[in-house]
């Protein structure tokens, strides 16, 4: 009988997969994804004032910022090695109404925003939402007419905020309202106004989650009627992504995205399969929220679940993410 230390094993295995996971230098050498700080485009929301920033309550440690304090958390985010932001304003009610006017005001927060962030911090790519509802009275990303949300009438508003944005210094416009046509009429605009170097980040697969609670919390910018599912995504869906991505590339997209990433994961793959421009997930603020909250109760490590979560999205396909987590995962990867 073989004794407690006999050499002998009853496996004849050739393959081993454990042999590559061994020793952590082993584990690393080999690594199929790695998620690194240029894969992270940081959203920042933007408001009116001087020398404050809010908690959003249902977003923890996330704010809307002044843009004097709202310059000095970008710069700390291109520090850490974050290259992009994406920004989101906080629009008074008094300057909303039903056509967007105050989202092409050549003197409106946003605009005002990119050019003290591009001056004080030239080198981070300045990304702008292009869509109604921060700007319009009823909450919803186009014109409203008898209940109905007007798609040409809302293209032609886009096109203003694009051209807008780009000569106050965009370096990337973003079109999030799902209107049909949008993105070859902007690239249109951008070009006859000269913007030829301004890209385009489509929200191409852009579904009508519920996952964009929080957000709507941030911007107070929640439909004051009805929903978003005449123009955002049924959940449901995945040929339809396709169709919207094929035709946001044919109309001149420079990247394609699809939002939100966590419960979309087959639809990032298939885009990305799909897809010879660069894939963008959009980690939402629902799925923020989530982990915030789970973290708080202390029923998950929060920086293990951040880092799989990203790299998850990563692995499906997504070659950039929008995430709030940026900095705090800029920091860990450091």
């Amino acid at each position: 009988m073989p004794s407690a230390n006999s050499t002998s094993n009853p496996l004849d295995l050739v393959q081993r997969p454990r042999r590559l996971r061994r020793m952590a230098a082993l584990r690393r050498m080999v690594q199929e994804t790695q998620l690194t700080v240029n894969d992270l485009i940081y959203p920042v929301f933007v408001m009116e004032g001087e020398d404050k920033k809010e908690e959003i309550v249902s977003m923890p440690d996330c704010y809307r910022y002044t843009l004097d304090l709202l310059v000095k958390e970008v710069a700390d985010a291109y520090n850490l090695g974050i290259n992009a932001i994406a920004l989101f304003p906080l629009v008074a009610d008094e300057k909303k109404d039903n056509q967007g006017t105050e989202g092409y005001n050549p003197e409106g927060l946003v605009q005002r925003s990119i050019r003290t962030i591009k001056k004080e911090v030239p080198e981070i790519v300045v990304i702008t939402d292009v869509a109604l509802d921060p700007f319009s009275s009823y909450g919803h990303d186009g014109i409203v007419e008898d209940g109905v949300i007007l798609n040409d009438e809302t293209v032609a508003v886009l096109v203003k905020m694009s051209v807008s944005q780009a000569e106050a210094g965009a370096d990337m416009v973003a079109p999030s309202d799902m209107m049909d046509g949008r993105i070859g009429a902007i690239r249109a605009g951008l070009d006859d106004a000269g913007y030829t170097d301004v890209g385009i980040i489509a929200y191409s697969a852009k579904y009508a989650s519920a996952y964009y609670g929080p957000f709507r919390d941030a911007l107070e910018s929640a439909p004051k009627f009805g929903d978003k599912k005449t123009y955002q995504m049924d959940p449901g869906n995945t040929d339809e992504a396709m169709k919207e991505v094929e035709l946001d590339i044919e109309e001149g997209a420079d990247i394609v995205m699809v939002k939100p990433a966590l419960a979309y994961m087959d639809i990032i793959r298939r885009v990305k399969e799909y897809s010879d421009v660069p894939v963008a997930a959009y980690n939402v603020s629902g799925e923020y929220a989530m982990i915030k909250a789970a973290a708080q109760k202390g029923w998950i490590d929060e920086k293990k679940i951040v880092l799989e979560t990203l790299t998850s999205m990563k692995r499906a396909g997504a070659d950039l993410i929008l995430t709030y987590f940026a900095k705090q995962v800029a920091l860990m990867l450091k």
